[in-house]
């Protein structure tokens, strides 16, 4: 058996400077003077980090939004948190919009972050492959950076086409699709959409893959996405995991175990929630059968 954790959308936020305020990170400093801050707490977020460390898990994917504004500050405490959290072969980390939320820190992820962010053959390059076990982790980043009121995400061309290689090459391990933006988004959330999902759906469909985790919306998810002689593939979304109660929609703090097993016939893979309940206890909120 290999077991998985996910979690996603820290949001670790730090104080801007006047001179940072300026576009997008003015409205945005704004919007979490306003509401933000009192959704996504630190505490929330240390007590998530502790009931995990008690698991028993093989490895631990992080899905985006990390840091909230794209700061110097925010990405150095985003590292030391990812250093407490596991090694860096144990964990693996994607960008998501608020970790390259304005233009000229496309760098800083990698910068920060880069060994959380790297595969096995050591390529920075998304997508990247990391195998362990019969497990093919496949992480994308559909980070880029966004005029003001947008969370947009996109993948573009030469990354879709890598993919579509990557899933070939990795045919036969159980794939896990590692993504920010949901593959699927509802008209209400059109400025917060993956811009090119029905491109990324036509290659899932053509190549296969056994799972998509991604993050972004905030709130616990499961969609079916058709996969190649009409098999389904399960695309899996968490809440935020710094999130201190459930607002507007989005669900309290939690992450999900996903254990995976398989017989020479098929793959089993069932997906257990943890949950920050509203005494602040992290508990068991159920387990699903994905196949």
């Amino acid at each position: 058996m290999f077991v998985l954790a996910h979690l996603s959308d820290l949001h670790m936020a730090s104080q801007p400077r006047l001179a940072e305020l300026a576009g997008k990170r003015g409205l945005g400093f704004i919007n979490w003077q306003r509401k933000r801050k009192y959704i996504h707490r630190l505490e929330i977020l240390d007590a998530l980090t502790r009931d995990l460390k008690i698991q028993t898990v093989d490895h631990i994917a992080v899905t985006g939004d990390l840091v909230n504004f794209s700061l110097a500050d925010e990405y150095k405490r985003a590292r030391a948190w990812l250093d407490r959290l596991g090694s860096a072969p144990d964990v693996t980390v994607i960008p998501g919009n608020h970790d390259i939320y304005v233009r000229g820190v496309e760098p800083s992820p990698a910068a920060y972050w880069g060994d959380y962010m790297r595969g096995d053959d050591a390529s920075e390059r998304f997508p990247f492959v990391r195998r362990r076990a019969n497990v093919a982790l496949i992480a994308l980043c559909t980070g880029i950076p966004t005029g003001p009121f947008m969370a947009t995400g996109r993948l573009g061309s030469a990354q879709l086409a890598r993919l579509a290689d990557v899933l070939s090459q990795t045919r036969g391990l159980f794939r896990i699709v590692l993504i920010h933006h949901p593959p699927r988004s509802p008209l209400s959330r059109y400025l917060r959409r993956l811009a090119d999902a029905a491109e990324l759906c036509r290659v899932l469909s053509e190549r296969g893959a056994e799972l998509l985790l991604h993050g972004h919306d905030h709130r616990r998810a499961l969609v079916w996405l058709e996969g190649p002689g009409g098999s389904k593939i399960p695309a899996v979304g968490v809440p935020s995991a710094s999130a201190a109660a459930p607002h507007g929609g989005e669900d309290s703090a939690g992450y999900n175990i996903i254990r995976i097993e398989s017989d020479a016939a098929a793959w089993r893979c069932e997906m257990i929630g943890r949950q920050r309940e509203p005494s602040g206890a992290i508990t068991e909120s159920g387990l699903q059968r994905l196949f």
